[in-house]
């Protein structure tokens, strides 16, 4: 149990901004990553929802740690708890639009951020469950586009970090 982290995507609310107006915006996908080695993402892109509606992935990923298999999983989580200035300590969801079967010749787009602080988790001792956090513009990262409700649970695993920290 304490050699994972669980993660949950839940649902993605959008606020009337400039993504809802975009007509080129119309499938939306989420990605979840762990710094640079690992990244996750929802296996299915839903139709963009109108302002005040919101669309539910219900997506469920583990991000295991534990030592034998995934090493540098642990190193980073370690380096979190040790390393009070580093400024990648979070979970990064990326809300991307995923372009229309019809219109291949557009990217997939990165429109909006959210973060979830795993150094806050360790230091408020509490897990996010379903927890609305704030997706903040890609193009402004003061404007905030939306909601994602999502739940990581990593306390026991930065725990369990944690007293292997202070054992050496």
């Amino acid at each position: 149990e304490a050699e994972k982290i669980q993660i949950k995507i839940t649902s993605l609310g959008l606020t009337e901004s400039r993504i809802t107006a975009d007509e080129t915006i119309q499938q939306l996908f989420v990605e979840c990553r762990l710094n640079h080695f690992l990244a996750e993402e929802t296996p299915l892109s839903l139709p963009k929802p109108p302002g005040g509606q919101r669309i539910h992935y219900n997506y469920s990923t583990v991000i295991n740690v534990d030592k034998e298999n995934n090493h540098v999983e642990r190193e980073y989580l370690k380096s979190i708890l040790l390393k009070p200035d580093l400024p990648a300590d979070s979970l990064k969801f990326t809300v991307v639009s995923d372009p229309p079967e019809d219109e291949q010749d557009l990217e997939c787009e990165d429109i909006g951020f959210a973060y979830v602080s795993l150094k806050e988790i360790f230091q408020k001792q509490r897990d996010i469950i379903e927890q609305d956090i704030d997706v903040f513009d890609s193009q402004d990262t003061s404007a905030v586009i939306g909601k994602l409700t999502v739940t990581v649970e990593a306390l026991s695993a930065l725990r369990s970090v944690h007293q292997e920290c202070k054992n050496y």
